[in-house]
Parts: C-alpha cells; structure tokens; sequence
C-alpha cells in the first residue's frame, strides 16, 4: 500500500516539476515582449494570449503536486493541535463533501469545454488571428484527473491513519521554512551568552 501511495505522490510530483518550466518559457516570452516593445518599437499581439495560457496552465497543473506535497493552505487553526486519528477523520469527511464532488465537476465540465472547443478549432477572441486555444482547455479535465488521483491516495493514507493512528509517511519536496527552527539554528551558531541584538553598541 505504502509504495502505491508514493509512486502517485513521485508521479505527480514529477508532473508539477515539469510544468514549473512553464514559469521560465514565460519569463522569456515576457523579457523579449518588453525588449520588443520598448527598444524596438514592434510590439506583438500574441504574448498576452500566450502569456495567461502558460499562467493557467501552471497553476491547474500545479493542483496535484501541491496536495502530492501537503502545500495546501489549511484554514482551521486548531487542525494541528488534534491527533492524528481525528485529523485523519475530518479530512476524510471534507474529501467525499466537498473534495470528489468538486474534482468531479471540474473534470465533467472541463471535458465538455474541452469537446467543445476542439470541435469548432477555437482560437483566441482577443487579439486578431489568435492562436488556438483548445489544446489549452484540454488542460482542465487532465489537471482534474491528477488532482483525483491525488485525492484517492489521500483518502487512502487517512484510513490508514484512522487504522493505525499516525499518518504514513509521504514524498518530501521543497519545504517551507520553519522560522523557529532558523532563529535556533542562528543563536547557536553566536558565541555563548551574545545574541543577534547584543552585536549592536
């Protein structure tokens, strides 16, 4: 069971490495758009089109991985002082609430955009001669089909949990910065009895 879960938590964590290259495709696009227009006076009609289609798919493609990481902003402030068994619970109640009927939707309606879309060769409305935009609204239903694959090996690990007490362990990626931690660590690299404020005279 465990390597079932890690494998999807690998795959999509993979998945949102390589969309994540989509910021540098559209760092570049941006750099040029703003030498082209500024310094050489030709400005080009595409780059917004281009630019908000590479922006959305970022941040669709981006779903999976951060629930894959556990990035999710959680808004409940006591979540963390519950045990493990009775966050397991919670969660495992908001997952078939909200979570699957949600993704469900996202993937109905986003393969109707897409069918759609593709079926009359869309292009972009915006700018004349737009580029073609249902290969970008296909982007939704395969967003949506990650973010449930993600969801399944999470409903998974809360009944692990909700069996066994703790919550299993997951694929670790970048991790945010605990700043207690690194005040720690910054005190006691000082010589002892100084501190970061005392330096001031």
């Amino acid at each position: 069971m465990q390597k079932l879960l890690l494998g999807v938590d690998r795959f999509n964590t993979w998945v949102g490495h390589a969309f994540a290259w989509t910021i540098v495709v559209l760092t570049l696009i941006i750099t040029w758009e703003v030498f082209s227009r500024y310094a050489l006076n030709t400005p080009h009609a595409w780059v917004f089109d281009a630019t908000y289609m590479l922006y959305g798919t970022l941040f669709m493609m981006a779903g999976a991985y951060t629930l894959a990481t556990a990035g999710h902003v959680r808004g409940d402030v006591l979540y963390g002082f519950f045990e493990p068994r009775t966050q397991a619970i919670l969660d495992l109640i908001l997952y078939f609430v909200f979570f699957i009927p949600g993704v469900l939707a996202l993937c109905w309606a986003g393969w109707d955009f897409f069918n759609d879309s593709l079926a009359i060769r869309e292009h972009s409305s915006v700018t004349s001669d737009g580029p073609p935009i249902y290969p970008f609204k296909f982007i939704i239903p395969l967003s949506g089909a990650a973010l449930m694959l993600q969801g399944v090996v999470e409903i998974l690990r809360c009944i692990v949990c909700i069996k066994q007490g703790e919550w299993p362990s997951r694929t670790q990626d970048v991790e945010e910065v605990d700043v207690e931690k690194l005040r720690h660590m910054v005190h006691a690299d000082l010589p002892k009895g100084d501190t970061a404020g005392s330096t001031q005279k």
